[in-house]
């Protein structure tokens, strides 16, 4: 796979190195140079979800890893079920929070473990990364206790919820955690600081688990041939997808699935009231505002950072303007959505309610609709209970980490302090 730099063309990796260096000059984002078409697709969605996924993967990769060696990897990373389930009639939820974190960042973060394993032969990495929510606990139990690797994550304090802090921050060991006093974009900020910083990159090894690393980008395009093989097979073709969309990593995967053959109709990048992208669709001008805290926490993004991806197909026409769709649903939209879906005799929590009303508004009539489930509604007890006026039962991974003490480090949001810490702790 040749992979260029969004910011610097004249930057070009393989994927190997994609995976190994993470951000690219002047923190551009690597993405492939083209994408060729998958042969017989037919064939790869009557295959089951595991071998399917590995032959994507190696299609995407291409010859840099021997295919029988991607196969393997996809086996120890997609371990767990991915579940499509009618909630109302030609209207499917895609579950894919059955893994350990009970996210969907279960896969990329996974996937990239195991690209690690294979590519590092010994030497030493610190995965640095920043979360809205679910990345920091996919990444941090994704590369627990794993040799030569540390993982420092920094997420913004008191604006994630208390089941998604848990599930990271209670592990110890080789995964350090901070908690900034700032937004999400302040976190994402003090990364890309500290990609620029050449001393420390060298001296640390950094690398970055965020959905801007390449290979959890690819893992993700594996689902959404799942979603689709679960589907009547004169469905397929029409399908709308709807993806709630924070760091737009998500919404880019099922562009690459589509762009390499999926059959899918149309595709909607739901976000919440953090706007950017669905102010860009309408007028074409980039103006983010400051970021705003919502019941979609994991989606509170002002600046993603995989946008410059999906523009790209769009701009090059890999993927159509006209099939793409983007709207912004606030808080009490989703509120009264959550609540419409039960009375569909399905829970679901903020994140997941936005990509329905993501889809409900712009699915065609007569198409199928696929809405993305990309958490467990536990992980948001608080605001679900009190919304729905329901008790959940707590799964075990979350009780489990509920219990612990909280191991991570209050920190002021200056890149000097975070400099002085990770050269003390790690270097």
């Amino acid at each position: 796979m040749q992979l260029h730099n969004l910011k610097e063309y004249s930057q070009k990796v393989s994927f190997v190195d994609a995976v190994k260096t993470g951000l690219g000059r002047n923190q551009g984002v690597f993405f492939p140079e083209s994408l060729a078409p998958l042969s017989d697709v037919d064939a790869l969605l009557d295959m089951d979800f595991v071998t399917r996924s590995g032959k994507i993967l190696s299609h995407l990769i291409g010859g840099e890893l021997p295919s029988d060696t991607v196969a393997q990897m996809v086996k120890n990373a997609f371990n767990f079920p991915v579940n499509l389930v009618e909630v109302e009639d030609n209207t499917y939820c895609l579950e894919l929070f059955h893994g350990p974190t009970l996210a969907f960042k279960d896969f990329g973060g996974r996937f990239m473990a195991e690209c690690l394993a294979q590519f590092n032969q010994g030497e030493k990495v610190t995965i640095l990364t920043a979360t809205s929510g679910d990345t920091g606990a996919a990444v941090a139990h994704a590369f627990y206790n794993k040799p030569n690797i540390d993982v420092v994550i920094l997420y913004p304090k008191g604006k994630i919820s208390l089941a998604q802090q848990k599930l990271f921050t209670t592990l110890g060991d080789n995964i350090h955690c901070y908690a900034i006093e700032g937004s999400f974009d302040d976190c994402q900020e003090l990364v890309k600081k500290s990609f620029l910083d050449e001393e420390l990159k060298s001296k640390l090894g950094l690398n970055s688990a965020n959905s801007i690393n390449i290979s959890r980008l690819v893992a993700q395009v594996c689902y959404y041939f799942e979603a689709i093989a679960q589907l009547p097979k004169e469905k397929r073709a029409t399908a709308h997808i709807s993806v709630p969309s924070g760091n737009f990593g998500n919404v880019c995967a099922a562009m690459i699935g589509a762009v390499i053959g999926m059959p899918v109709g149309k595709l909607s990048a739901t976000t919440n009231q953090n706007d950017t992208v669905p102010r860009f669709m309408l007028d074409k001008n980039w103006t983010p505002n400051a970021t705003i805290e919502s019941l979609s926490n994991a989606m509170d993004v002002s600046k993603p950072n995989n946008w410059p991806r999906v523009q790209s197909m769009l701009d090059n026409n890999w993927f159509s303007y006209d099939n793409f769709y983007s709207v912004s649903v606030d808080e009490q939209q989703t509120q009264t959505v959550m609540k419409k879906i039960q009375q569909l005799g399905y829970i679901a929590e903020p994140h997941t309610a936005i990509a329905y009303q993501g889809l409900v508004e712009n699915k065609a009539a007569d198409a199928v609709g696929i809405f993305l489930a990309t958490a467990h509604p536990a992980k948001f007890k608080d605001s679900v209970e009190d919304i729905l006026n329901v008790e959940l039962d707590m799964p075990k991974p979350l009780a489990d980490a509920l219990a612990k003490p909280c191991l991570a480090t209050d920190m002021h949001n200056d890149y000097g302090i975070l400099r002085t810490e990770l050269f003390k702790k790690l270097a």
